[in-house]
């Protein structure tokens, strides 16, 4: 209490943004030139692209982020001009390494276009509707290296695009990445059959080398049964306890999703369920839900939550619970619990706000409880300015629902935490308080987002389970 306050900077929705800046500096550290745009109506620099191809191109975005001009600077005077402008009705999504040059100098982009995001060659489509196209790994003198879904959201694979067509490079389901100089390309694969990461060094598509990991063994070996849920062929994943038998009976359930935009937590790879399936062992049928926003099926389904952050992913968990349980006897639909972080902590708190008839304990880690508490790039992306729509930020936020708490809910915050601010917790805390509903705030001292040292981490999977117990008894605990 005797030091002084630190003030910390923060763009939150609807205030003022930091001021972003580009120079030309030379290699001996001079610096020669500012780099000019129309900074007032383009604030935000989203990417800068330098190769030998063509003069370096900048992407820039209005403050509501429905356009993205792309710039080719002039490197002897500073100034910029337009080679190509993208645009949304609601916003232009992000996708990692455009724009870029080809040797040809043709511009290289991601566009949404008919349903698909693809790979566009001086407007040119390269790719097709096949393909979710994710990003751009590598421009060679031939070709380009993407990574894309390829009809399976949980999947990610590297494909090469060329004259001929696009070839698959990846050669087993899961989780691919690669990155390529040369001749030389190292291709990074995680799956389902191993918990480990395998990593080759490719030349001319053979493999030539594996670098061999040394990461610690783990005791816990996931058991993931991947479904598509409901009508909307949600993608789940199941975990089961390795003990269960039908003799058992049924388990009480706890959801385990992020559910936020562009963050996918089912995936076709073992060491993301770690978490999970420990809490599978401790007597629960896990299900992992990744609803609309969350990526990897197209422009339509990340743009559903478009001003409605709150309606769609929690709807999504509610169906795809039920569609589990239609095809699944183990889950128990009278015990379910809900736990998050971040916008999975929001999630999770919404859950039992809005839908105590489904949800009967809830922990909610870090939440967003109140969006304009939040950053402005991220949070006016899905909901708007606050100063021109301030009815959308109060339907999507928490505070004005805590009279409707039907069930448990546990809140945990580091009490530092630099991204989602303490304040949420409190001012949700004060809201239940006020509304005379009971709740536990746990706050983490000296912790940020998340804690990092292993003791902590630790002990708080031990005190979230000591609260499901208490809360959501389980026959098995």
């Amino acid at each position: 209490p005797t030091l002084p306050p630190r003030t910390t900077a923060y763009p939150a929705a609807g205030k003022a943004n930091a001021e972003v800046r580009l120079e030309l500096i030379d290699l001996d550290g001079a610096r020669r030139l500012p780099v000019r745009w129309d900074h007032e109506n383009h604030p935000y620099l989203v990417t800068v692209h330098w190769s030998a191809y063509g003069p370096p191109l900048l992407a820039v975005q209005t403050r509501n982020q429905r356009s993205q001009p792309v710039l080719a600077l002039d490197t002897e005077t500073g100034e910029t001009r337009e080679v190509h402008r993208e645009t949304d009705e609601h916003w232009v999504e992000i996708k990692t390494g455009w724009p870029a040059w080809t040797p040809e100098g043709s511009l290289v982009r991601i566009s949404p276009v008919d349903g698909a995001y693809r790979l566009l060659v001086d407007g040119e489509d390269r790719t097709g509707d096949e393909l979710q196209v994710r990003a751009v790994l590598d421009i060679g003198e031939n070709d380009i290296m993407i990574s894309a879904s390829d009809g399976d959201p949980t999947q990610i694979h590297v494909f090469l695009v060329d004259g001929s067509g696009v070839h698959r490079l990846s050669d087993t389901p899961g989780v691919h990445g690669a990155a390529r100089g040369g001749p030389v390309t190292v291709l990074a694969s995680a799956g389902l059959r191993e918990l480990r990461t395998r990593t080759r060094v490719l030349r001319g598509g053979e493999t030539v080398a594996e670098i061999p990991s040394h990461a610690e063994e783990s005791t816990i070996v996931p058991r993931v049964e991947l479904l598509r849920l409901g009508a909307r062929e949600l993608a789940g994943a199941l975990l089961l306890p390795s003990w269960h038998t039908p003799e058992h009976g049924s388990l009480p359930v706890l959801l385990d999703p992020y559910g936020g935009p562009q963050a996918q937590r089912v995936l076709h790879r073992r060491h993301g369920y770690l978490t999970s399936q420990w809490f599978a062992e401790q007597g629960f049928a896990v299900l992992v839900v990744d609803g609309r926003g969350t990526g990897g099926r197209g422009p339509a389904w990340d743009r559903a939550i478009a001003g409605d952050t709150a309606g769609p992913p929690l709807q999504d968990q509610v169906d795809a619970l039920h569609a589990c349980a239609a095809e699944h006897d183990e889950l128990d639909l009278n015990r379910v619990a809900i736990r998050g972080w971040s916008f999975g902590g929001y999630l999770a708190a919404l859950a039992v706000l809005r839908r105590p008839d489904v949800f009967h304990t809830a922990i909610a880690g870090a939440p967003v409880s109140d969006w304009l508490l939040y950053d402005t790039h991220y949070t006016e992306r899905y909901l708007g300015d606050p100063n021109e729509h301030p009815e959308v930020y109060t339907a999507n936020s928490l505070p004005h629902l805590a009279g409707e708490l039907g069930g448990e809910l546990l809140l945990i915050h580091g009490t530092v935490d630099d991204n989602v601010v303490f304040a949420h917790s409190l001012l949700l805390s004060e809201a239940l308080t006020n509304a005379g509903k009971a709740h536990t705030l746990l706050p983490l001292p000296g912790v940020s987002h998340m804690p990092t040292s292993e003791s902590k981490t630790e002990n708080l999977l031990l005190l979230q389970l000591d609260f499901l117990r208490r809360t959501l008894p389980s026959p098995h605990a």
